[in-house]
């Protein structure tokens, strides 16, 4: 009997690992469950966010969404950062036709003109290409105002919708309100851009 009831106490012992391992594999797949649904509601909410019939999802008026950019030249800029100033956020890149068409006429005619001006920035934001290409775009349209790296597009996502294109200006108040949107290259919405950056400075 006593050798019985070691055998038994012995079973006992070797199965309750096992119990103890199925208990924490649910718990770890009940996480993992949890964090997949999440990055579905965030997917979904993203895909379902309302457009305009220019593929932004944000309007003149929103407070611009906040975020950190890294420039070619290694400077590290968050948006919320620059208050007090006027800001331009081209989003660009370099298999955009239409981007190079308008990139120098945004050196000549905005930056060339304020680049000195303290209350003004500019940033050509590449939408996902490596660090190499976006500074040899740099070199092949010939500008010099800042470019900054934007992988897996996330930065223009907060401003359009991930499937709509290239190019667009964005133009912000001192207030971090959005007051202009651009979208493809047109002179008269250019020159109104131009006057418009112009009377914020003035203002």
């Amino acid at each position: 009997m006593k050798a019985g009831k070691y055998l038994i106490m012995m079973a006992v012992v070797v199965l309750l690992p096992s119990c103890s391992g199925n208990k924490m594999k649910k718990v770890s797949t009940d996480a993992e469950n949890q964090e997949i649904t999440q990055l579905k509601e965030i997917g979904n909410n993203e895909e379902t966010a309302e457009s305009d019939d220019r593929g932004y999802i944000v309007k003149v008026g929103d407070m611009a969404p906040d975020f950190m950019i890294s420039t070619t030249s290694g400077e590290a800029v968050k948006l919320s950062d620059l208050r007090g100033k006027i800001v331009m956020l081209q989003f660009t890149a370099s298999w955009c036709v239409v981007c190079r068409e308008e990139m120098p006429f945004i050196e000549r005619d905005i930056w060339q003109k304020h680049r000195n001006n303290p209350k003004f920035r500019l940033f050509g934001i590449d939408r996902d290409e490596p660090l190499d290409k976006v500074q040899e775009f740099a070199k092949q349209t010939g500008v010099t105002y800042p470019l900054a790296l934007d992988p897996g597009g996330d930065f223009f996502a907060l401003f359009a919708d991930r499937k709509a294109g290239i190019t667009r200006n964005i133009i912000i108040d001192p207030n971090g309100r959005i007051v202009m949107l651009t979208r493809l290259y047109n002179k008269e919405e250019f020159a109104e851009m131009c006057r418009k950056i112009d009377e914020l400075l003035n203002s």
